[in-house]
């Protein structure tokens, strides 16, 4: 995690120049989803490991009280420049290391693109965590089976557990979660929505 967090550091900048597209990009998911799964029907959310907050814009937008985490204090420096939505928080915390929420704080939670990144022992600590302070679902943001070159380089480089998380991502929450669906949302992700 310590090498995920200097990483994450150094390019807090860089993701931030992304910022529009990504909360264009994350609205119409959620939009389209709604069928599925309407994560808008539920009135507060914790976003864990929202960078520079553009999960949280999207969600604020479309009507959710939104709290944003984050490891990487340059990320939640970025989202406090880039967010222009007063009501929405962000703070710096670990998963890892006990959120500053109390039990059954947030009906749900969402990690967008954490879990991959992080060894199977933290993502078992996540799990616990997310659940934890989650009443109802907690909800993975994260690659499916389908994989791409230039993707699968640069999480070689990143040196999470991308490789195993992408085949048995649903095997391993099944056994932290009442029940586990997987929804594509795009071709290469997916939902993991797990029912506390």
């Amino acid at each position: 995690m310590k090498f995920s967090s200097f990483i994450f550091n150094s390019i807090a900048p860089i993701y931030g120049l992304f910022f529009g597209a990504q909360v264009k990009n994350y609205k119409s998911k959620i939009i389209k989803q709604k069928k599925n799964f309407n994560i808008l029907s539920y009135k507060k959310i914790l976003d864990v490991g929202c960078g520079t907050g553009a999960l949280a814009t999207a969600l604020t937008e479309l009507g959710m009280e939104v709290t944003g985490v984050d490891v990487a204090k340059n990320m939640i420096k970025v989202a406090r420049k880039k967010i222009k939505i007063k009501e929405i928080e962000c703070i710096e915390g670990d998963v890892l290391n006990t959120l500053p929420f109390e039990d059954d704080s947030f009906p749900v939670s969402i990690a967008s693109y954490v879990a991959h990144g992080l060894k199977k022992a933290e993502r078992e600590i996540m799990y616990k965590e997310m659940k934890r302070v989650s009443s109802e679902y907690v909800i993975f943001h994260d690659y499916n089976k389908k994989r791409r070159f230039l993707t699968d380089i640069i999480e070689y480089l990143e040196r999470g557990d991308y490789f195993y998380f992408i085949k048995n991502a649903k095997i391993e929450m099944e056994e932290h979660f009442s029940s586990v669906e997987t929804i594509d949302v795009d071709k290469h992700a997916a939902w993991y929505i797990c029912k506390v």
